[in-house]
């Protein structure tokens, strides 16, 4: 029970990866708060899993896109709980694949405002409360198409590039307040929101992993739950790759 008396919010924390983070914490203790935006059923099956893996858990609606609404959402946690200790900046998504020359301005704004915008002002919104309580982990989801060049997904590719040098760049400044800053960037993971990404090509996306599968929920959870912990303070502005090898230097097959 590592993270006992602890209170994480987790954005987009109601279905795939989020969900399975969530459920992880409130394993190890945690007070899980379960961001979400439009699916609140969802929402609340995945804190009733928090709870029935031993945490506390309630749900929340916020966009993350907007400041005013996720202040509002950190300010109220802190009020029903007194602390944020940790906070899991997952909310993210493709959006939709295009070509370079396809790339409309309605598109880049909403790949870059959903991956980058979102997760620098629930990080601001969240410091500023763990920068009074001298303590806190923030652990963003990135990709590793912020790392590599990936066919069509010069948008989101951008986006996921500019998360990992925002993680290095509050590192900087938050820790003299005792606040580590750091980053999971994982391969493709096997969810059912990369279902449709992945179907057709499962074998032609397993060859470019050298470890010879794709990536699952539990590989990431894994990574997060480092970060999180007490054992990791020592580390911030890092990067970890849940990714099988994809990195390495696999070319695409297609």
């Amino acid at each position: 029970m590592k993270f006992q008396g602890k209170v994480a919010l987790v954005t987009g924390g109601s279905r795939g990866i989020g969900q399975a983070i969530a459920v992880a914490l409130g394993g190890e203790g945690a007070t899980v708060v379960v961001n979400y935006l439009r699916d609140a059923e969802a929402a609340q099956q995945t804190a009733d899993r928090v709870t029935a893996s031993g945490g506390q858990a309630l749900t929340w609606q916020a966009d993350v896109v907007s400041p005013s609404q996720v202040g509002r959402m950190a300010a109220a946690v802190v009020e029903q709980f007194g602390r944020i200790d940790i906070l899991v900046n997952n909310a993210g998504g493709k959006i939709r694949a295009a070509p370079f020359l396809d790339v409309d301005e309605e598109l880049w704004d909403e790949c870059i405002d959903l991956n980058m915008k979102g997760t620098f002002f629930c990080s601001q919104a969240v410091a500023r409360h763990m920068v009074r309580q001298r303590y806190g982990r923030i652990i963003n989801i990135s990709s590793i198409a912020g790392f590599q060049t990936q066919p069509d997904r010069t948008h989101y590719s951008v986006a996921k590039a500019g998360v990992a040098m925002l993680t290095k760049s509050m590192a900087v400044e938050l820790a003299p307040y005792h606040i580590t800053v750091n980053a999971v960037a994982p391969t493709y993971v096997k969810t059912k929101a990369t279902a449709d990404v992945i179907a057709g090509r499962e074998d032609q996306l397993v060859c470019m992993h050298p470890l010879g599968r794709l990536g699952l929920p539990s590989d990431v959870i894994t990574a997060v739950l480092f970060f999180a912990s007490d054992e990791a303070e020592y580390l911030t502005g890092q990067c970890l790759f849940p990714d099988g090898g994809n990195t390495l230097g696999r070319n695409w097959p297609f």
